[in-house]
């Protein structure tokens, strides 16, 4: 499946170890060399970061992205997940 980056924007980025959701692409790593996405790039949680002049960023490597879907993305990331946030089944 093709996507444009513009297109990258519009789909909400999700845990999938806590289905907790992320955000959206702010960005988008690329090597010069090959042309090849190497990360997405995340503004950093939290709603009133911009406010306080904090612009940090949650970069997601591609190796951790598992799906691109018509409206999501689906990332596996551990490091973002908070103690107790999920039921294991």
């Amino acid at each position: 499946m093709l996507a444009k980056t513009s297109e990258l924007r519009e789909r909400e980025v999700i845990n999938i170890l806590d289905g907790k959701k992320l955000g959206f692409t702010s960005d988008l790593e690329i090597d010069p060399a090959t042309g090849k996405i190497i990360a997405l790039i995340l503004p950093a949680p939290g709603r009133l970061r911009w406010l306080l002049g904090k612009t940090d960023e949650l970069v997601i490597p591609w190796r951790q992205i598992k799906k691109i879907g018509l409206d999501v993305i689906l990332v596996e990331m551990p490091e973002q997940v908070e103690a107790n946030s999920y039921i294991d089944l």
